[in-house]
């Protein structure tokens, strides 16, 4: 029921939902988060082991209605998102996101119908939020994330990530970091400091985890634990295929082109993907390998991760969880990880994800790096791609020259010729480098020191 200084139906059905014209304006919530937020409690967010504040029953309810959250991605863990959030009393929220809807969407992103195939994920997701819940104000973006300026994100109580790669968590991730402002001492102002909730599902597996940025580990510091996207050598897709990944491979990447020159293959297109699966099929049954299927070459072609609807509602359900905790200090903050494992039942742990003492991103460490003095500078970019670092197209400084940059292609003509020389005509043993790659936003770099071995 209803608690009693709410002046209309808690949960308005589509009968008696008043219009926001109307003068419709929640001003309470439902009783279950009202023993939350105005009650004090021993299970505050000051008594965890990662404390955010102190809980005031007197502002804690304010704190939920006046709070500004992003979340990114409206796909299958987003749609889940915004749901969560409308549902537990926040008021302002903005989503972006990249992608249109495609009918494959339809079966576990549930803020969208087959009429709203082709449009903006991003958008359809806000209107049907909006139309469902009248007094959210929520706004949708188009686009990509690093399109947006600094500002943007510097407008935000709480940032929640449904992204399904890599590569923009790490953005993000540096993104928010290099927000942070640091006295002479190397302490944040807390102030500046934005956090991160980041949910990722696959298959039956999920996790959701809190980044304070410059107080806990950030998402560069776990990089270890997402290995690069598996890919297959050429060779072996073209003269001795054993998986149905390499048949698959071998008809989209080889013989796609050579039948359709002129013609880019549209991931999108059900026509495409069926001729694609056949001429998979058909090398599969050459080669007696099993296990090609339709869906399994959408995988491969799309790069797709198993998405499976309930496990994205119970991370979801984690991530506002906390975002909840957080703009309230209602409750303990998650400390940092929770793992989900729901392939033979349904089991979770949590753990501290510990700061990694030389990540690039979250601290200030000097990165340092011993090679022989006869390495080639271009042996130095590929160990900056194929390490621990992971970089994508980094470009080299020194204090005294720049020794190669990927970009603007004048530039890059100008410098390559550094490439096939060795480090010592280039600068000195211990001089520190900077390092700039698209893995970084704005001017965010990293400093290297080599030292040259005998």
């Amino acid at each position: 029921p209803p608690s009693k200084n709410i002046d209309h139906p808690a949960q308005p059905t589509s009968r008696n939902r008043p219009k926001m014209s109307e003068g419709f304006r929640i001003t309470s919530f439902r009783p279950s988060l009202e023993n939350v937020l105005l009650r004090p409690g021993p299970y505050s967010s000051e008594s965890g082991a990662l404390p955010m504040g102190e809980h005031d029953p007197s502002s804690s309810t304010s704190s939920l209605l006046t709070s500004k959250i992003l979340v990114i991605g409206a796909g299958g863990l987003g749609c889940e998102l915004l749901k969560d959030l409308a549902m537990s009393g926040f008021r302002t929220i903005e989503v972006i996101d990249l992608d249109t809807i495609d009918v494959t969407n339809l079966n576990r992103q549930f803020l969208f119908r087959q009429k709203d195939v082709g449009k903006s994920k991003a958008e359809v997701a806000a209107a049907f939020i909006r139309e469902r819940c009248p007094w959210i104000n929520i706004t949708a973006h188009m686009g990509k994330i690093q399109d947006k300026p600094v500002e943007f994100y510097k407008g935000f109580n709480v940032i929640i990530s449904g992204l399904d790669n890599v590569e923009a968590r790490r953005w993000l991730n540096a993104m928010i970091v290099s927000l942070v402002a640091v006295d002479e001492d190397g302490d944040p102002d807390p102030e500046t400091i934005i956090p991160i909730i980041d949910g990722g599902t696959e298959g039956f597996r999920g996790q959701a985890r809190v980044i304070i940025p410059r107080i806990t580990s950030c998402f560069e510091c776990s990089l270890d634990a997402f290995p690069p996207q598996k890919t297959f050598p050429m060779c072996t897709i073209a003269e001795t295929p054993r998986l149905p990944e390499h048949c698959i491979s071998y008809a989209f990447m080889l013989e796609w082109p050579k039948v359709f020159p002129d013609k880019k293959l549209d991931k999108d297109s059900p026509e495409d993907m069926e001729w694609v699966y056949d001429r998979a099929l058909e090398r599969a049954n050459k080669y007696k390998i099993k296990g090609v299927t339709y869906m399994l070459t959408m995988g491969v072609v799309k790069n797709i991760i198993p998405a499976v609807a309930s496990t994205n509602a119970v991370v979801a359900a984690a991530c506002v969880n906390e975002c909840l905790k957080m703009v309230t200090f209602g409750s303990q903050t998650l400390n940092t990880y929770m793992m989900y494992m729901g392939n033979e039942g349904v089991y979770s742990h949590t753990f501290v994800y510990e700061q990694k003492p030389n990540c690039p991103v979250c601290t200030s460490a000097i990165r340092k790096m011993d090679l022989p003095p006869t390495t080639l500078l271009y042996e130095l970019i590929q160990k900056l791609v194929d390490g621990d670092l992971r970089l994508k197209k980094p470009s080299i400084t020194s204090d005294a020259t720049t020794l190669y940059m990927q970009a603007p292609p004048a530039l890059e003509k100008m410098t390559s010729p550094n490439l096939d020389k060795p480090l010592s005509e280039l600068f000195d043993s211990g001089d520190e480098l900077t390092i700039t790659d698209p893995v970084f936003p704005g001017s965010k770099s990293l400093s290297l020191v080599v030292t040259f071995t005998e």
